[in-house]
C-alpha cells in the first residue's frame, strides 16, 4: 500500500480546503440574515421559503447540478448575465464550483442558525428593547453572544458538508486538475483506475476529518449536552 499521498491528491486536498473555506464564509454571510428574517417573521411566506432552503437535503446531488449547469450555460440567465458581464461561462470553474456548493450547503448554515435565534428569550430582545439599543446594537450585543453555539454549528456543518460534496461539484467542475478536481473526485478518479491503495489513503483521511468534525462539535457545543 502507498504511504504518502501524490502531487495531484495534495492537490485535491488544498483546492478542497480552500472551496469549504470561501463557501463556509459566503454562508455565514448570506445565511445570518436569511435565518434571522426565518427566526422573526410574522409573513406567511415563511414556510414556503423555509422549505425552499431545505430543499437541498431532499434533492439528489445530480438534480440541484443539472438545473444549475442549465442556469450557467450559454442560454441560462446566469450565463447571459457572466458573459455580458465579460466573465464568461461559470461551469468547469472555481467560482461556479463555490456557486453550486453554496446553494447544495446553505440548509446546514441556515437551518442552526434559525434554530439558534429561535431559541433567543424574547425577554432579552425587549430587555435592550428597554434600554434604547438600536436594532444593529441589539443584534450585535444580544443575539450573536447568545447564538454563538448556533454559528458554531453552522460554520462546521457547512464546512464539513463542502468538503463531502460530490455530485453536485463533479456535475458543475468537472474534473480540471489543480482548478475544480476536489478530494471526493480524486478518490473516484483512483477507484476507476484501480488504485485501491491511493483512494484507501485520501478515503481514511476522509472518514477521520469527519469524526474529528462531529466530534470537536458534539464536545464544545454546549447545546448538545445535557446540564
Amino acid at each position: 500500500m502507498e504511504s504518502a499521498f501524490s502531487a495531484a491528491d495534495l492537490s485535491a486536498i488544498w483546492l478542497t480546503f480552500k472551496l469549504a473555506t470561501v463557501v463556509t464564509f459566503i454562508l455565514l454571510l448570506i445565511g445570518t440574515p436569511m435565518a434571522w428574517w426565518l427566526a422573526r417573521t410574522p409573513s406567511g411566506w415563511k414556510g414556503a421559503i423555509g422549505a425552499l432552503v431545505a430543499l437541498p437535503i431532499v434533492l439528489p446531488p445530480t438534480v440541484i447540478g443539472f438545473y444549475l449547469l442549465v442556469m450557467m450555460g450559454p442560454d441560462g440567465p446566469i450565463g447571459h448575465l457572466t458573459q455580458s458581464l465579460g466573465m464568461g461561462l461559470l461551469p468547469f470553474t472555481f467560482t461556479g464550483l463555490v456557486i453550486a456548493s453554496v446553494f447544495y450547503s446553505l440548509p446546514f448554515v441556515v437551518q442552526p442558525l434559525q434554530n439558534a435565534f429561535e431559541a433567543i428569550p424574547e425577554r432579552a430582545m425587549e430587555t435592550a428593547a428597554t434600554l434604547r439599543a438600536k436594532p444593529l446594537d441589539t443584534f450585535f450585543s444580544v443575539v450573536l453572544p447568545l447564538a454563538k453555539p448556533g454559528f458554531l454549528t453552522a460554520a462546521v456543518l457547512g464546512f464539513a458538508h463542502t468538503v463531502g460534496e460530490f455530485g453536485v461539484v463533479l456535475m458543475i467542475g468537472g474534473n480540471i486538475p489543480g482548478q475544480t478536481r476536489v478530494v471526493a473526485v480524486q478518490i473516484y478518479d483512483h477507484v476507476e483506475a484501480m488504485e485501491y491503495g491511493s483512494a484507501h489513503w485520501l478515503s481514511a483521511g476522509m472518514v477521520l476529518f469527519s469524526f474529528v468534525v462531529l466530534l470537536l462539535l458534539y464536545t464544545f457545543n454546549p447545546t448538545g449536552r445535557r446540564k
